[in-house]
């Protein structure tokens, strides 16, 4: 139930796609040009429309188009088909998705990113989805996911019961922003410390007399770790969790060298109401029990009567 950034990933790069081909054939049908609106005999059609230039090889609006729609024009069709089907099977069936659903969802995704903006911005640069795009994209997936369950019932037993034999699933998680100082001997590990005593900045200490090259030029700054991770070392998140937001630890050994930590923050995620996680238990069960969504879609595009060119 927590593999919702593959999830979202998957589904985000198909929709990079369809959002690209779908801007290129508005920008076409809001901004004729003047070749459409008055035709030149003697030119080729779409001429007029030069993207670009290499040399004397010229790529046309029209040649986008043919690639686009040739790679990705049936992946949005089938797209905007299936989303018209549930639809119109949501509103026959009197389904409805409130905002507050969405935003639960939302929030679902952005677990496990530092901040609201870190998500964001990821989802932006690395997939190419504003937030309304995004916002979108998940509005119509809830709708899809309450279609296909709408007549499966799971009852309160059989969630608690889920619960009970899925513990690990459902503990907050604790996190902690951690800095730190690697130094290659108790000697150099209390000359750092008494830098540190002396009121001398963490992170000026690192830089000067961390051994780490990968953290050094960073103050030592280790990021957000979860409890627990395999590739931090026992003594240090050993530390970690004896120490208060702000508090220096002593230097601890580790695989022949001595670390100074810092606790900077620590945070509990993954905290939610009872209720909350009831109901998503109920949807994830009732999910299992639905056929599979390419079925679904199947079978709603036949009672919806939906025909598509053969040639396309």
């Amino acid at each position: 139930m927590r593999n919702i950034k593959v999830l979202w990933g998957m589904i985000a790069v198909l929709l990079v796609a369809v959002v690209i081909l779908s801007s290129v054939l508005m920008a076409h049908s809001l901004y004729p040009s003047p070749t459409d609106k008055h035709p030149d005999p003697q030119k080729q059609d779409g001429e007029a429309q030069i993207l670009a230039t290499i040399g004397e090889k010229k790529i046309t609006l029209a040649e986008l188009e043919t690639q686009l729609l040739a790679a990705h024009g049936r992946e949005l069709l089938d797209r905007m088909i299936d989303r018209e089907v549930v639809r119109l099977e949501a509103k026959a069936l009197g389904i409805e998705i409130a905002d507050s659903e969405v935003q639960q969802e939302m929030k679902r995704m952005k677990q496990g990113y530092e901040s609201e903006q870190a998500f964001l911005e990821t989802m932006k640069n690395q997939l190419g989805l504003t937030p309304d795009t995004l916002k979108e994209d998940v509005y119509h997936k809830l709708l899809a996911d309450k279609v296909a369950i709408h007549n499966i019932r799971i009852s309160d037993e059989e969630v608690q019961a889920y619960i009970a034999t899925h513990p690990d699933e459902f503990q907050t998680r604790v996190e902690f922003r951690l800095q730190q100082i690697v130094t290659a001997s108790k000697e150099q590990a209390q000359r750092a410390m008494n830098d540190l005593s002396k009121g001398t900045d963490f992170a000026q200490v690192a830089k000067e007399r961390s051994l780490d090259d990968a953290t050094r030029d960073s103050g030592g700054d280790l990021g957000w770790l979860e409890e627990g991770d395999p590739f931090v070392s026992a003594p240090i998140m050993k530390t970690a969790k004896l120490l208060k937001q702000g508090e220096i630890g002593k230097p601890v050994e580790v695989d022949g060298k001595y670390v100074i930590v810092k606790l900077r923050e620590r945070r509990e995620t993954s905290k939610e109401e009872p209720a909350v996680v009831r109901e998503r238990v109920r949807k994830d069960l009732a999910l299992r029990e639905a056929p599979p969504m390419k079925e679904t879609l199947h079978t709603l595009r036949d009672k919806w009567k939906v025909t598509v060119q053969a040639n396309f």
